[in-house]
């Protein structure tokens, strides 16, 4: 395994940090100014689509030990933002001003502008202990609450999805395959079920020996 130290991971590390902070001050500003949530989205999305995108450098970043966790438990939170952000709320504009759209994107916000302060901060050998406590105890709410604004988004596109049969393949067809993506999206949902809990229950095994000194070092996930 390749670990890289010093300047070049402080820099990344920052970069991350930077990015979610960016899109904080975007979405205080545009409620600060219009009183309403209505709109955001539309407003953000160019800067939220090219940072989620490139959101899939924190596997590779993983894989060569810039941020010490698990390549599988980043693999799958990447994938499934960038599934929410291209493929049904940029695709699907009618659910665009969603209040669970609202909801998944701020937390989202805080979660990662929480868990990038960690890791620089750690890095840097100064860990200021709210930082340390926030990582582990700000997920209880917000991983619920998030899962709660994706599967909302997500059914409210049903609807949409079901009536204009975007992304669907409908046989006969030169491939002779056929796609729903209705039913698709449905199955999305249903997988949540299995691996929501997986994530949860592990964060909060990492929570316990964290912050109840089990281990003196943590791998953080």
């Amino acid at each position: 395994m390749l670990h890289l130290h010093g300047y070049p991971r402080e820099c990344i590390l920052w970069w991350q940090l930077r990015r979610w902070l960016v899109l904080a001050i975007a979405m205080a500003r545009f409620y600060m100014q219009k009183g309403t949530y209505k709109g955001l989205y539309k407003t953000i999305q160019k800067t939220l689509k090219f940072f989620q995108t490139f959101a899939v450098l924190e596997v590779v970043h993983c894989a060569v030990g810039i941020v010490r966790t698990s390549v599988l438990v980043t693999g799958v939170q990447v994938s499934s933002r960038i599934f929410m952000v291209w493929f049904i709320t940029h695709s699907i504009k009618q659910i665009q001003n969603e209040e669970s759209v609202i909801l998944y994107l701020v937390v989202w916000t805080v979660t990662e502008i929480t868990r990038y302060s960690f890791y620089t901060f750690n890095l840097l050998n100064h860990l200021p202990y709210f930082i340390k406590w926030a990582r582990y105890n700000f997920f209880i709410i917000l991983y619920p609450v998030g899962v709660a604004g994706e599967l909302l988004t997500i059914y409210a596109a049903l609807p949409y999805v079901k009536k204009t049969g975007i992304f669907s393949l409908r046989l006969p067809n030169k491939y002779n395959v056929s796609f729903d993506y209705y039913y698709f999206l449905i199955i999305v949902m249903a997988s949540y079920i299995p691996l929501f809990p997986q994530l949860y229950f592990h964060m909060l095994w990492q929570r316990r020996k964290v912050l109840h000194g089990e281990v003196t070092v943590e791998k953080d996930d």
